[in-house]
């Protein structure tokens, strides 16, 4: 079994150090908490025809919008090439008990979600089914940092939690342009051509028999640099969420020609461009996710709500159950197997594990739900959703075989 790097741990530890001093703060001082994270650094008074709305620059608004589009690249760089690359994890008969179990874990979640805001909602700024798509993800980093402590490393069964994990928050993303309102997908048109020209003028020279100068070319990495930014620009100009804006890039610059596992280890030693890319993002990915814990975990108790038990619920009871299930239906159907070393016990301490969401689910809030009281409720029910880990370690040590 391959090595998985020990950066995704520095990334967990990161994210929980920035939701800590969110919530130290926001205790003891919740109104100059607020101001910090919501300080207008800049008006941008754009015309109507280039944005819907009137854009500012808050701390909440670069993290949440502009640095996780660098996270979000990351991750979706190692799904691409679990899908796409020869040895790929999700390639041929492998992806389809993962599969199975990501979109049992979702269907799950999404009836509970229906459920439980049909009993218990009261909020008046509700709709029937508003929020739907909060429960979708989960969070690959603090999903990976327990599941090591429980598994150890090298385990297979964190290879498939972080198959599913992964996949549930680049799926649960895309959804989020569901609900989105004043979309002007004109703007997508940026981000058509910074992937054509990425692709064209660059990516399509990386071949086996290409010359030295092709070579610099194609392997350069300030030409994906200056495409993502044209790609993000698009993308948010579209009304889209803009951690999405780098994804599009993802499956046209150069890669390595088979998979050596999810975050391997091995992959610190590969020099296409999109590892190199992934490597230089190691550093600044630990800030970033520090950041977004900062400005997104704080912890207000006095935001408890209706709301709160509703994703509560929609994690901790629908998406488990719906992971089980889903993974029962793709094995005893379909005739997909759980990877070699495997056991239903493992699977059941994923499906718990699941039930985790933080960093996709809080950027879904925004689009997903009214602002203001329910949203809050929601994220505090986020942020309570981690307390997961603790049962699946413990569910974890009572199945171990004796």
């Amino acid at each position: 079994m391959y090595r998985v790097s020990p950066f995704v741990r520095h990334f967990g530890r990161a994210l929980l150090a920035g939701i800590a001093v969110a919530t130290l703060w926001l205790t003891l001082a919740p109104a100059s908490y607020y101001d910090a994270i919501e300080w207008r650094l800049m008006e941008l008074p754009l015309p109507g025809w280039i944005a819907a709305f009137p854009l500012a620059l808050t701390p909440v608004s670069i993290v949440s919008e502009g640095l996780m589009a660098l996270f979000l690249f990351f991750v979706g760089k190692e799904l691409w090439e679990a899908i796409r690359l020869e040895r790929g994890a999700l390639t041929g008969r492998r992806g389809g008990l993962p599969l199975g179990a990501m979109l049992g874990g979702w269907i799950g979640a999404v009836l509970v979600w229906l459920i439980s805001g049909a009993l218990v909602e009261t909020a008046i700024e509700s709709s029937p089914g508003a929020g739907w798509p909060v429960p979708l993800g989960s969070d690959v980093v603090l999903c990976y940092l327990v599941g090591r402590l429980i598994f150890g490393n090298g385990h297979p069964a964190l290879h498939l939690l972080l198959l599913i994990t992964i996949a549930n928050d680049i799926a649960g993303l895309i959804v989020l342009a569901y609900p989105a309102t004043g979309l002007r997908l004109i703007w997508l048109g940026l981000t058509l051509a910074a992937v054509a020209v990425a692709w064209f003028g660059f990516a399509r020279l990386a071949r086996s028999d290409l010359t030295e100068r092709d070579h610099r070319r194609a392997f350069a990495l300030w030409p994906y640099a200056v495409a993502g930014v044209v790609s993000w620009l698009g993308v948010v100009l579209a009304g889209l969420p803009g951690a999405l804006g780098l994804l599009p890039l993802v499956p046209v610059i150069p890669h390595a020609d088979r998979a050596f596992g999810l975050f391997a280890e091995a992959e610190e030693f590969l020099q296409d461009p999109l590892n190199r890319l992934a490597h230089l993002l190691v550093g600044p990915l630990a800030v970033v996710l520090f950041l977004f814990g900062l400005t997104r975990g704080g912890v207000d108790v006095a935001a408890l709500a209706p709301t709160t038990a509703s994703v509560l619920a929609a994690l901790w009871l629908g998406k488990p159950l719906g992971v089980m299930l889903g993974a029962m239906v793709a094995a005893r159907l379909f005739g997909f197997a759980l990877p070699q070393g495997v056991q239903v016990r493992d699977l059941l301490v994923i499906a718990i594990l699941t039930g985790m969401g933080f960093t996709v689910p809080v950027l879904a809030l925004d689009s997903a739900l009214p602002g203001g009281a329910m949203a809050e409720a929601a994220r505090l029910g986020l942020v309570l959703s981690l307390l997961a880990g603790a049962v699946a370690f413990a569910t974890a040590r009572l199945i171990r075989p004796r």
